[in-house]
């Protein structure tokens, strides 16, 4: 079993392109099933002994291996039945479930085992949480809330301005390059989830930023290990997300507002802007890079708690 899962996440890596983050999140589950396997297998020798008694968190080193051909899909339902009962979420039992659809697939595809135990698996239902977002002025009083003389307020204003103006993950701001910036085009061009790349347009206010803090702070920033990453910390290497968190958070303070701030809720409030002024849904998806449109559709219903607000709120019959 530990083999196998070593030859799948190399697969995973080499074939399939896919994220480290990616890699690190499905071997975990993976070997999270195969130690629970281990253990069940060497306890069932033991009289009375439930096998999943073992305290969680617990960490043992394996005792029985277990050979992916033999999983069962009870043992699999078994398995999620345990981590429920743990206090693990329905989102986080998802994850697990996925990883367990695809690793028995890619064994099975591959002739490694005569039957697949994961394929007739259902994925469990998650409730869908409406994201948080920010109202135009709101974002104006954050925008405006960089301390200007103090130090690298140009690369913090820089950055805000390009999280808001582009949707951008944090994860694909700290890896924005200099070669793949154009601000005459107002175009930038980002590597998201999967290594999948996408062209994002970048806004006026935004480039001007950008162009301030490049010509202005980027230089004086620079340093022996410098590389061409667009924002820099202090020391002249590439920002951390940490980092972008701990910017946007003090911007959010300086700026006296009241709610959650934090990088990833300019992402949303951008989507959400974007469909309130009548931008179609496939080109949200596209700036936002979603793989898939249902993943961009849960704008529409911030959207929809947006109007139903204002019409509670101005219409005289409406209460």
């Amino acid at each position: 079993m530990r083999a196998a899962i070593e030859d799948f996440i190399l697969y995973l890596a080499t074939e399939r392109g896919l994220s480290d983050n990616y890699q690190l999140s499905t071997r975990l589950s993976l070997e999270g099933f195969a130690a629970w396997l281990e253990r069940r297998s060497a306890l069932e020798n033991i009289p009375d002994t439930p096998a999943d008694s073992q305290a969680p968190g617990a960490e043992q080193e394996p005792l029985s291996p277990v050979s992916p051909g033999t999983v069962t899909h009870p043992q699999i339902t078994d398995y999620l039945a345990h981590k429920k009962r743990l206090g693990l979420s329905a989102a986080s039992i998802k994850l697990i479930v996925v990883a367990l659809k695809i690793f028995f697939r890619w064994l099975y595809a591959r002739k490694r085992i005569k039957r697949d135990p994961a394929e007739v698996l259902p994925l469990p239902r998650t409730e869908r949480y409406l994201p948080e977002t920010m109202n135009e002025l709101q974002v104006d009083h954050l925008l405006e809330g960089v301390a200007i003389h103090a130090p690298r307020s140009l690369r913090d204003r820089a950055l805000l301005e390009l999280l808001y103006a582009s949707g951008l993950r944090v994860s694909e701001l700290v890896n924005a390059r200099l070669e793949n910036l154009d601000l005459d085009a107002r175009i930038i061009r980002v590597t998201g989830k999967g290594n999948k790349t996408r062209l994002v347009p970048v806004g006026q206010k935004a480039c001007d930023a950008i162009r301030a803090y490049l010509d202005k702070e980027r230089p004086e920033m620079v340093g022996k290990r410098t590389g061409s990453e667009v924002f820099l910390s202090a020391r002249g290497t590439k920002l951390t997300t940490v980092r972008v968190w701990q910017i946007v958070k003090a911007c959010a303070k300086n700026a006296g507002l009241d709610i959650n701030v934090y990088p990833h809720l300019l992402r949303h409030s951008f989507a959400t802007h974007l469909l309130s002024n009548g931008a179609d849904l496939r080109i949200i998806q596209e700036l936002l890079g979603h793989a898939d449109i249902s993943t961009t559709q849960i704008y529409t219903h911030v959207d929809q708690q947006r109007l139903k607000a204002v019409h509670r709120r101005f219409h005289p019959r409406a209460k």
